[in-house]
């Protein structure tokens, strides 16, 4: 996506940043002259808006006013150009800019016009979108294309460094978002906010491919060891649905499909992502992560695959192998302690009672199993599905 700072980066001849810095990775959605009023009527979020001071429908006071107006109404950056050069921006807007953190730039009279500026950011916005479009219709065939050959894979993706050596996962963005009273501003704030997703997927570490698709967002990405691709995408999402501008209205979850080492499963694991965007809200994952993938649903996963017991039963005794070698191998009973924790409301001095241990020993026990799970015992979703692993064993299978 494009932003402030690629407008800052086209050295334009007399533009300058005089304010509002830490703001350069606003997304920029199109530039608007202001001249019409109400400019709600005409101003999308993320306009980039330029004013002319030119003494007759702006003076300085009317530029401050309008200014604090345009920001209110999310514009992106602001560009002020004063006829003749006449006076200097006032000092008291250039800290209000720096303040709210809102690209401020200074146009000389006698530099680039504000067409120029105007067919500049069009001409970077619709590069963007050309290679928004290339991405997006390369991901589009792995996912949905009829004969994706070796030929094809080796050939395409050494242009968006793709290495499927290496096994990959698709992941299924879904915004969820709230309706007001103006559908049309409810629509122009959902755009923005696929800019900034936009965004914030390309400045990821992970480099995911990613495209828009029947109101959706998918991407495609590298699937690590150490489950960092994932960690990167809850934070951006947390992050995005948390700004005062979003919360509250829009909020987006991603479901991951499994892993595959052939792109040409890569469709499946598509469609098993598809199928659990109407089931999202009822699995039992925490409010808090943003990301709902294999890990996190457990045995659930079973219920929308035609799951039998066999499959069961091997993914309940995989889950609980580190306890139950560590009892066999020490003759201790975690997997009892986890259980009867659980019975005892999580509670450590209930559950001690319950074994006949001392508290400190149950302590210790629960360290154990933290360890050996590989998460805090308060993760309630990763304990939920050890809990059903357990509860499983001793009821169907002893």
């Amino acid at each position: 996506m494009i932003t402030c700072k690629d407008i800052l980066k086209l050295n334009l001849d007399g533009v300058e940043l005089v304010a509002g810095e830490s703001g350069l990775d606003r997304v920029v959605s199109w530039a608007y002259l202001c001249q019409t009023k109400p400019y709600a009527d005409h101003m999308s979020r993320g306009n980039f808006a330029l004013i002319v001071v030119d003494y007759v429908r702006f003076d300085m006071e009317e530029v401050i006013y309008t200014a604090h107006e345009l920001y209110d109404l999310g514009i992106s950056g602001l560009a002020i150009s004063v006829m003749e050069d006449k006076e200097d921006l006032p000092s008291s807007l250039i800290e209000w800019a720096n303040e709210v953190n809102l690209p401020l730039f200074y146009v000389r009279w006698e530099g680039a016009s504000f067409v120029d500026i105007d067919q500049s950011i069009g001409k970077i916005l619709l590069a963007d979108e050309v290679k928004i479009k290339k991405t997006g219709d390369y991901l589009y065939n792995l996912l949905f294309g009829y004969d994706i050959n070796q030929r094809y894979v080796e050939k395409i993706s050494a242009q968006f460094n793709l290495d499927f050596s290496k096994p990959y996962r698709v992941g299924i963005i879904v915004v969820d978002r709230s309706y007001g009273v103006n559908l049309e501003t409810d629509e122009h704030n959902y755009e923005y906010y696929s800019n900034c997703l936009n965004r914030d997927v390309e400045n990821m570490e992970c480099h995911p491919l990613f495209m828009k698709f029947l109101n959706k967002f998918v991407l495609l990405f590298e699937e690590k060891f150490d489950k960092s691709a994932e960690k990167e995408i809850d934070e951006v999402l947390k992050k995005l649905d948390e700004l005062p501008r979003f919360k509250g209205n829009i909020r987006s979850t991603c479901i991951l499909g499994p892993v595959c080492s052939n792109p040409a499963d890569l469709s499946k694991s598509y469609q098993q992502a598809k199928n659990l965007i109407s089931k999202k809200d009822y699995l039992p994952h925490s409010r808090n992560k943003k990301v709902i993938s294999a890990s996190v649903l457990g045995l659930h996963k079973f219920m929308f695959n035609s799951g039998n017991q066999a499959e069961i039963l091997e993914y309940c005794t995989e889950k609980l192998r580190p306890l139950e070698d560590y009892d066999h191998a020490n003759r201790t009973n975690l997997v009892e302690t986890c259980w009867a924790y659980y019975l005892n409301g999580f509670s450590v001095s209930a559950a001690a009672d319950d074994l006949f241990i001392h508290r400190n020993s149950m302590l210790y026990r629960l360290n154990k199993l933290e360890e050996l799970l590989g998460f805090p015992l308060d993760d309630y979703t990763e304990l939920l599905d050890v809990l059903n692993c357990i509860y499983v064993k001793r009821m169907l299978f002893v």
